[in-house]
């Protein structure tokens, strides 16, 4: 007669069960088991007592599953190995944010694998690149720096990061980071930044290094982190601007990119209210382009900008022949 398994086998056998089953009931895990719902349930707590995170819900659609940092030595991913993979699909596929995508779902076993404080932020950045699909692959930030900034937000410390700015100048920003959120391809840092008192975004990828301060901070209790990028990215730049277009914002949206401002409902079609730092860039690289009439209403710089790249254009079909 065949030796039935002992208690020490039936705990790892149920742990392989949690693994493979996410969620699975008790009354199902004894099936699986070969034991009484009860002996089950004491298998359990056996796993729990030797430090493995298990996770369980009452109820109906209750069950338990694995905690995060559970899988991840077995899989072999340091922290930043794991995340930098989080941001290399979601930055490349952003449908992986998805439950029902099948490489979202084996991302998902990625983030439940990362430990909890960091693995939530990661589970957050998943479900923001669900919320914004139009991302495209661009410049992917550095892991080990974004993993430095994720354990900041999820300790609520600030940090001093070193900044290279769009045109070439370095900058050391004191910041608490409030959220890392993708944008059109982009990885951004959403944080209030204490040399302006006001909020700011940063390119994640031109961050050069991250460093903890002892300062604690506390993010805003209503904060939307994607809609709260969008709002900031063409905000708190010099020159101001405003820009109405003849056509439908529906229409007008995909030509927009986010550091050229907040895109609203006009009664002539829609409205683009923000700011920049280079009216004559974001006449002639970022309007030049937009396939619908529009009109400067504010911002004289920009309008400036704007006449001078009328100027060029005409210039480049005058007939020098022709009498003027």
């Amino acid at each position: 007669m065949e030796d039935s398994p002992s208690p020490t086998a039936r705990a790892i056998r149920a742990l392989d069960v949690l693994r493979l089953h996410p969620g699975i009931s008790a009354e199902a895990l004894a099936e699986r088991l070969g034991v009484t719902e009860r002996a089950a349930r004491r298998y359990v707590a056996t796993l729990r007592d030797a430090g493995i995170t298990i996770e369980g819900a009452r109820g109906p659609s209750g069950g338990y599953r694995l905690g995060r940092g559970t899988t991840l030595a077995p899989v072999g991913f340091t922290e930043e190995e794991a995340l930098g993979l989080v941001l290399q699909v979601l930055g490349g596929r952003p449908e992986a944010g998805r439950d029902d995508d099948l490489i979202g779902g084996a991302l998902q076993k990625v983030v439940r694998a990362l430990p909890d404080a960091v693995g939530r932020q990661a589970a957050l950045l998943r479900e923001r690149a669900a919320a914004t699909p139009d991302e495209r692959a661009d410049q992917q930030p550095d892991p080990l720096l974004t993993n430095e900034l994720i354990g900041a937000i999820a300790a609520r410390r600030g940090v001093v990061i070193e900044y290279r700015s769009e045109r070439g100048a370095e900058l050391e920003l004191d910041v608490d980071p409030w959220s890392v959120v993708a944008r059109h391809g982009r990885w951004y840092l959403l944080c209030w930044a204490h040399h302006v008192d006001a909020i700011r975004t940063y390119r994640a990828d031109r961050i050069r290094s991250v460093r903890r301060t002892t300062r604690r901070f506390d993010p805003p209790d209503d904060l939307d982190p994607v809609a709260a990028l969008g709002e900031n990215l063409g905000a708190g730049w010099r020159y101001p601007t405003r820009v109405v277009f003849s056509a439908p914002i529906e229409e007008v949206r995909p030509w927009i990119r986010p550091p050229m401002g907040r895109l609203e409902s006009h009664e002539a079609g829609c409205v683009l209210v923000g700011t920049t730092s280079s009216p004559g860039m974001y006449a002639r690289e970022w309007l030049s382009v937009v396939p619908f009439p529009f009109r400067v209403e504010g911002g004289e710089e920009l309008r400036a900008a704007v006449v001078e790249v009328a100027r060029q254009f005409t210039a480049a079909v005058d007939d020098p022949d022709e009498p003027t």
